[in-house]
């Protein structure tokens, strides 16, 4: 039976896997299940259409499954789809979907400190890290591997890019490319994130293609369909310059712009 503390209200219709630990006072609605290994600490209240998988660890005081904040949300929520080895700190929030068919979305392993909040209907990738007060609005989505930088603010229906960081106290109001570091209010592309792609064993050969790559999109003042057209027609074949491209063509909020010194300060990387 899964370790419940006497204080724990946990409806008897919620679904608890056997090795389930609940920390006191915490709060778990009829329509949550909660898959092996899941430790919920104390305060956290667990409500909705909610799903975790195996090994979530959720600290004090986070709300989890809570209503859409979306004024034009009516009748019943949708569902929040949490996976495996999820990481959610003190106080943090996340929401339903807005409506039933629809869901929020968190992929496995990742990082949600304290205080964050990843609202309805928005689709987080894997191994992504939302630090402190870091915030998506409706229908955002981060692909694998992206860092949310404290206090940055991502507006509705952005899309963040594969291995792309934003930092801290940024406001996103356009898509940020993958691979890119993003910083600014409103947020800029500052380069490549040489540092996330050698840590993700991206070879030298790729890296050296992408700050190619960068320098097309921000550096020659094209438009996007104009830099898409010429990554297009270069020789090479990178996987990620690939992705790069498949992404101009899926945005449709545009793209965050680089910082006008981008062309000229980018260096070449081994």
């Amino acid at each position: 039976m899964p370790t419940l503390h006497p204080t724990a209200l946990v409806d008897p219709q919620a679904d608890l896997a056997a090795d389930v630990t609940v920390g006191p006072y915490a709060v778990i609605g009829p329509r949550v299940r909660l898959g092996p290994g899941t430790t919920i600490g104390p305060h956290v209240i667990l409500d909705g259409q909610t799903t975790l998988g195996a090994r979530c660890r959720i600290s004090a005081g986070a709300v989890i499954g809570a209503a859409s904040q979306d004024l034009k949300a009516t009748g019943r929520p949708g569902a929040l789809l949490i996976g495996d080895d999820n990481i959610i700190r003190e106080y943090a929030t996340l929401s339903c979907g807005t409506a039933a068919g629809l869901s929020t979305r968190v992929g496995h392993g990742n990082l949600i400190m304290a205080y964050a909040h990843v609202a309805h209907d928005c689709v987080v990738g894997n191994h992504c890290v939302i630090a402190n007060n870091g915030t998506l609005a409706g229908h955002v989505t981060l692909e694998d591997s992206v860092i949310v930088g404290g206090l940055a603010a991502v507006h509705q229906f952005v899309r963040i890019g594969r291995l792309a960081i934003v930092g801290g106290c940024s406001k996103v109001v356009q898509d940020v490319v993958p691979f890119a570091m993003a910083d600014g209010h409103p947020a800029r592309i500052y380069g490549v994130n040489v540092i996330g792609l050698r840590r993700a064993g991206i070879t030298p050969a790729a890296r050296r293609e992408l700050q190619a790559a960068f320098r097309v999109l921000f550096g020659r003042g094209l438009t996007v369909v104009g830099a898409r057209r010429a990554l297009e027609r270069q020789p090479g074949d990178s996987p990620e310059v690939a992705q790069l491209v498949a992404f101009l063509r899926q945005s449709r909020r545009g793209l965050c712009r680089g910082i006008r010194r981008e062309a000229a300060t980018t260096p070449v990387l081994g």
